[in-house]
């Protein structure tokens, strides 16, 4: 079952389309998915996970049930030793399996999503890379998805290959960079970035991952007015981190000496959300969703803060009083007092750690497309290729 609209035609008549959230991320930590690779063969392996998160985040109001299919690629799925008990495709098609089931359950649209790709950083020709989108396309056009995105891409000239590859579908396509006011790897400004990708084809150009939600929304922002500046026309999406980034370089949270495994002091709170969310609609961005870190409570967070807008609340808003109001019910007087939203707008959340600082220093290698460390092959990375790297790494600290 289609949905009623596509997602041009609700943004075309103005509606609030609300994303998903960050199924790396969020299946890592639940044990379907290993950090490293960040690959999505969960799809195939644990239907039943990735079908569950799916339904948490209808529930708390997404419209876009985007399939799990992040470095779902042939090239990165195999990439340093990865190896898979399923092929590519039958990843893919599981993904847009899970992605419809759950879909059909409200009136949401289902994306098929690809990403960048081990073959462009190793310089591999257009036709090849092109040729890996075209595999994964083939199946979200067999499986007939209503639109495309291409995301996570830090150079604009891959996203451009991806987006005129995804365009034959004749589907709509969105455009998703993972970059920030300093532009892409190569310098390309994020206006310019937006730009190339409205002429590549793309009808929704964005920022999605790297960075914190007002970071990216001031990035979509720059896209937004090189946009405009050029005499074209585009919708803007926005899928941001969950955590803050206020430190972190043009590589973003990546560089960050906490990724991946000590981001957790850095997460947003679900007030953190609604701030989000109000910046996002302010300056025009009608596609506003989440990456890696948010999970269904923050989507939630984000449906509220529109409800006025969209007309109506999350179907899991029911288990959760506006701005804390179900804390009136609360056994202990002093947790009554805080069923008020000027108590958490102006709360300054702590951390308990009263070692740690608040910010860091992230790493600077500087390496990108063409650097002999980025170069990829499918063998396990060896001892004497982490040699110089822990070397490296400790001469840094």
């Amino acid at each position: 079952m289609a949905p009623t609209l596509n997602i041009l035609e609700r943004l075309d008549a103005g509606e609030i389309v609300i994303g998903d959230g960050g199924f790396v991320f969020a299946l890592e930590k639940r044990g379907y998915v290993k950090a490293g690779p960040w690959t999505p063969e969960a799809a195939a392996e644990h239907p039943e996970a990735v079908r569950q998160l799916h339904r948490e985040f209808l529930r708390s109001g997404s419209n876009v049930m985007q399939t799990f299919t992040f470095y779902a690629s042939d090239d990165k799925l195999e990439n340093r030793g990865n190896a898979q008990r399923f092929t590519g495709a039958q990843i893919n098609e599981a993904a847009c399996d899970l992605a419809r089931e759950v879909a059909n359950e409200g009136d949401a649209m289902v994306a098929g999503g690809v990403s960048q790709t081990p073959s462009y950083l190793s310089c591999k020709s257009e036709a090849e890379v092109k040729g890996i989108f075209k595999r994964q396309l083939n199946v979200f056009v067999k499986k007939n998805v209503d639109f495309m995105i291409a995301e996570y891409f830090e150079h604009v000239e891959e996203a451009e290959w991806a987006v005129q590859v995804l365009k034959t579908s004749g589907k709509p396509v969105c455009a998703s960079l993972c970059i920030g006011p300093d532009g892409d790897l190569n310098g390309v400004s994020p206006g310019d970035c937006a730009v190339r990708l409205v002429k590549a084809g793309a009808n929704i150009v964005g920022i999605n991952c790297h960075f914190d939600p007002m970071i990216c929304v001031k990035t979509v922002k720059m896209m937004k007015e090189g946009v405009e500046r050029a005499g074209l026309k585009a919708h803007y999406m926005v899928q941001p981190l969950a955590y803050h980034t206020p430190d972190c370089n043009c590589q973003g949270f990546i560089d960050l000496p906490e990724f991946p495994f000590g981001l957790e002091p850095r997460i947003l709170t679900r007030w953190d959300m609604h701030k989000y969310a109000r910046e996002a609609f302010n300056v025009g961005i009608r596609f506003i969703g989440g990456c890696c870190g948010f999970e269904p409570y923050h989507i939630r967070a984000v449906a509220e803060e529109l409800a006025t807008e969209r007309g109506y609340l999350p179907a899991a808003s029911v288990k959760h009083g506006n701005w804390g109001a179900g804390l009136e019910m609360h056994t202990k007087p002093w947790v009554r007092a805080r069923a008020r939203r000027d108590y958490w707008e102006k709360l300054k959340p702590a951390s308990g750690r009263p070692k740690c600082p608040a910010m860091s220093t992230p790493d600077s290698w500087g390496v990108t497309k063409g650097h002999a460390d980025l170069m990829q092959h499918k063998e396990a990375t060896s001892l004497d290729e982490l040699k110089p790297l822990f070397e490296k790494a400790k001469a840094s600290q």
